[in-house]
């Protein structure tokens, strides 16, 4: 019997983790936390590892524990950590847990700026389809899968969506560092995570360190568009001569009807997806999936019925000429993919986006510069930020007018009141129209379903 103990079990990842590994008859699981929000505490309550309260209790770290996973939201000084260093309990990051279950398998890696997890996600969903069992972490809820994480004993490959951000609060590298890929994706660069990466030449160098990282003999895909990624292969070229990279561009489509049809050599196949950023992604699932044997034909059977990852540009009202969607593009690169899909796959509606200012980079003055033109293919463009955010994040205060001109454009509006912007939200007509709500919250309490519903009724 394996006992492991989560310290900040609620986490968006640990959760997930957590489920997985009790769903294993040789694994005890257990749990703190000091705070737990949906959809987590619902989950755990129905997997019987819900906390039975709330806080941080030593007495809950003993020497029968096998292994402690450490959340990011957990701090140097958590109770549970520092008894865990006096017991010599061995402490895991989440991805050095990872690593350490899947050491001995072919491990695929999904890295970059934008597009890790619907990549990710895609590799899964063809996997599924062809019969190829696989462990993975991906980070949003998939079709046909239901939890963001598993581990077997009998599978013989691991797909990871790599995550740059920082392991945890003992463990400052980015968390894709520690997967050491046989088949690397790197979808692209775009600046984000400031308050860690103050520079972007700090934060390109993570994805160098990433490519580095690799095992010997590995495969490196990459986004032939990207000059940052270009870069970073051409010095593998001389670093890592046992790495062969691949390029990748954006495969040949057409748009019929408002159906977006790739291009292959058995003929055009129709999609559920649609956007230049989502065929990308799709080409580079479909070179990761070759390289561990999925024939062209058996992927292209399967990825026409790939419906998108949930918050990636997920389809959530839709009536003749009324259509909505909900997406978690919340930095310039993702904004801008999004807004642009939106436009070329609906050309003759008028497009209303709206999006929020949510995370720490992307309510920080020195970054708001980033969103220049992010917005000027939409028709309306509404930017919301919550004030009390931004003084939770003990940032330097924003006024609209600054926002408004570091978007650009004569279609911005501004709003840092939820009411009022839901206010002209209903007060618009939406025949013949698109809506896009983008944010990694939810405009500081909005159901986005329930009101886009609300709207387009």
């Amino acid at each position: 019997m394996q006992r492991v103990h989560f310290i900040a079990i609620g986490g968006a990842a640990m959760h997930n983790l957590a489920i997985a590994l009790s769903k294993k008859n040789e694994y005890e699981v257990t749990g703190s936390d000091d705070e737990i929000f949906e959809p987590s505490y619902s989950r755990l309550k129905e997997n019987g590892l819900l906390p039975r309260e709330m806080g941080w209790f030593p007495e809950r770290i003993h020497k029968n524990l096998n292994a402690v996973i450490l959340g990011m939201h957990a701090t140097e000084d958590n109770p549970e950590l520092i008894r865990a260093k006096e017991l010599g309990i061995h402490i895991y990051s989440f991805p050095e847990y990872l690593y350490q279950q899947t050491r001995s398998k072919t491990r695929i890696v999904v890295g970059g700026s934008h597009g890790k997890t619907t990549t990710t996600a895609m590799i899964l969903y063809v996997l599924k389809k062809c019969k190829i069992n696989a462990d993975y972490m991906v980070g949003a809820q998939i079709d046909g899968f239901d939890n963001m994480v598993k581990l077997s004993f009998e599978s013989r490959i691991a797909v990871f969506e790599g995550d740059e951000y920082l392991t945890s609060t003992l463990d400052r590298r980015p968390k894709f560092h520690l997967y050491k890929p046989h088949i690397a994706i790197l979808t692209g660069i775009a600046w984000d995570h400031i308050n860690v990466f103050p520079t972007f030449e700090i934060y390109v160098d993570q994805f160098r360190k990433f490519i580095d990282s690799m095992e010997t003999q590995g495969r490196l895909i990459y986004y032939h568009g990207d000059e940052n990624l270009n870069m970073l292969a051409n010095e593998a070229e001389n670093s890592r001569r046992d790495v062969v990279a691949f390029p990748y561009n954006t495969p040949k489509y057409v748009i019929r009807d408002g159906v977006t049809y790739v291009k292959t050599r058995k003929g055009d196949i129709a999609l559920k997806i649609f956007g230049e950023h989502n065929l990308q992604n799709m080409e580079a699932a479909h070179l990761a999936c070759r390289q561990i044997g999925v024939m062209d034909e058996q992927f292209y059977e399967a990825i026409a019925d790939f419906p998108g990852a949930s918050n990636r540009m997920q389809k959530i009202v839709d009536k003749p000429g009324k259509t909505a969607f909900k997406d978690f593009a919340h930095s310039p690169s993702k904004l801008k993919a999004t807004v642009n899909a939106a436009r070329k796959q609906y050309p003759d509606r008028k497009l209303v986006a709206c999006m929020e200012l949510h995370t720490f980079s992307s309510l920080t003055e020195e970054f708001l510069p980033q969103y220049a033109g992010c917005m000027k293919e939409a028709d309306v463009a509404f930017v919301y930020y919550n004030p009390e955010v931004i003084q939770h994040k003990r940032l330097k205060e924003l006024v609209p007018e600054e926002v408004r001109s570091a978007f650009g454009g004569n279609n911005i509006t501004v709003f840092t009141d939820t009411n009022e912007l839901q206010k002209t939200l209903r007060s618009m007509n939406y025949d013949n129209s698109v809506l896009l709500l983008m944010s990694s919250g939810n405009f500081s309490g909005i159901n986005l379903i329930g009101f886009a519903e609300e709207l387009l009724k």
